[in-house]
């Protein structure tokens, strides 16, 4: 009787969400997944029931969507939408990425920023959650229309971020370039120096490694995960998937640990090197990345030994470990099972929710390591909130300093996901432990300041 009144709270949860958020797959998708694990967690333990903490979770503090209007080079006025989701300050200022891809809108950074919020909390370091973009597509725009787009942007964005109050950071479509331009614009209108923005260049306030720090993160987060079956990623060959900053990080990471990288991909298709992506070949992938172009294929036309295959995903590579990299659901049902039946002993997610709720389920049934991004892809964030601090000192940290911070912090978040995601069977559960870890915090600041 008791488990059918969870199912039923979990049920009911869902239909109002439902019903206040329509037309936004991705964020409904998110909260749902987090929703069947922690109910039954707030359901066991007395002080966090009847205070609504999910549903005040789950609604944006604030909302914030503007006009971007801006000039291209052909003296055509564009129009943009722009976007920040302050989702939850409750552990300290809204923290999370620009995006500024065409699929970016209300579902997808809501998703985004609840996902942050958890993320974040399990870092320990004190940063709420938020997120935000714009529909822009920095792809075949010149140096010039991304400045003036960065501009317009930052007018009205500055108007409502700061370092004490929300520091945004870089995402899909928002690099090194495109942040330089951002806090140039916020240092012009604001008139002063501070660390609002975190993945800055090392001229001007950023941290080293933060670049590959999400990368590297992941492969900490793995190595605990493998771990805990006396396995380690030496010798493990490894599928990945894109080949933007996260897949460069976790490329390198995995080659300095004796595994073997054996693809990439892109939106037109999937690379397999049967060599390994390994020396130059890592260091190509940043040729491409900086080029601005997302055609995988490039890579081979490079590296002719290795093969392209158009239209698809490198989940049917046979591999030991798959690390997706790319965006949401890129890995279904049916690449899952792909993997399984392959012998893959472990999936670590490096991009934000890249598996459907049932490639999770499969997973998970099969007993098979797997651990959701907000776990294990936070090493980003992590030194994102490791530059915060070094802003806030005026000091910088060595490559060395960083990096230890960071593994030091991969492992914390993986210990807690163990305290409260170990079964009965000694199965961990990461999807469970990294959602009631992150809940924890956050409801605790909840509780402590009242309803606000």
């Amino acid at each position: 009787m008791m488990l059918q009144n969870i199912e039923k709270k979990i049920e009911d949860f869902i239909a109002r969400i439902e019903a206040r958020n329509p037309n936004e797959p991705e964020f409904l998708q998110a909260v749902k997944e987090f929703a069947h694990t922690v109910i039954p967690f707030i359901a066991s333990h007395e002080k966090y029931s009847g205070k609504k903490l999910l549903e005040r979770m789950t609604e944006p503090e604030r909302s914030i969507i503007f006009r971007v209007p801006w000039v291209d080079d052909q003296g055509e006025i564009r129009v943009n939408r722009g976007f920040r989701i302050q989702m939850n300050s409750a552990i300290g200022p809204y923290k999370g990425g620009l995006r500024f891809h065409p699929s970016v809108n209300l579902s997808v950074l809501k998703f985004l920023a609840f996902e942050q919020v958890f993320k974040n909390s399990l870092t320990t370091l004190p940063m709420g959650g938020g997120k935000g973009g714009s529909d822009f597509d920095p792809q075949g725009k010149s140096d010039m229309e991304i400045m003036r787009f960065c501009q317009a942007f930052m007018t009205e964005m500055c108007k409502h971020i700061g370092p004490e109050t929300d520091v945004p950071a870089g995402d899909i479509g928002v690099g090194a370039r495109e942040i330089g331009y951002l806090f140039g614009q916020y240092k012009k209108i604001r008139n002063e120096f501070t660390g609002v923005l975190t993945g800055k260049g090392l001229a001007y306030g950023g941290s080293l490694i933060r670049p590959e720090a999400t990368g590297y993160g992941v492969v900490y987060f793995c190595e605990q995960m493998l771990a805990t079956k006396g396995e380690k990623i030496e010798g493990k060959t490894v599928t990945v998937s894109g080949f933007g900053n996260v897949a460069w990080g976790v490329i390198k990471k995995i080659n300095a640990l004796g595994g073997k990288v054996l693809t990439i991909s892109g939106p037109d298709g999937y690379v397999y090197d049967k060599d390994g992506i390994s020396g130059e070949k890592i260091d190509f992938l940043l040729e491409l990345r900086d080029s601005g172009n997302n055609k995988a294929e490039d890579y081979v036309k490079k590296y002719p030994e290795a093969e392209f295959h158009a239209g698809k995903r490198p989940w049917e590579v046979p591999c030991d470990i798959a690390i997706p990299s790319a965006t949401q659901n890129e890995l279904n049902l049916e690449d899952a099972q792909k993997l399984v039946a392959n012998g893959s002993i472990c999936l670590t997610e490096a991009a934000n929710m890249p598996c459907t709720l049932e490639a999770i389920n499969h997973f998970i049934s099969q007993k098979v390591l797997f651990s959701p991004g907000k776990a294990s892809n936070a090493g980003g964030v992590a030194t994102s909130g490791l530059e915060m601090t070094q802003n806030s000192i005026r000091l910088n940290w060595s490559s060395e300093e960083v990096d230890q911070r960071l593994h030091e912090i991969m492992v914390g978040i993986h210990n807690a996901c163990m305290e409260y995601g170990k079964e009965e069977d000694g199965y961990i559960n990461y999807v469970k432990g990294a959602n009631i870890a992150g809940f924890v915090k956050v409801a605790e600041a909840m509780l402590a300041q009242g309803v606000v």
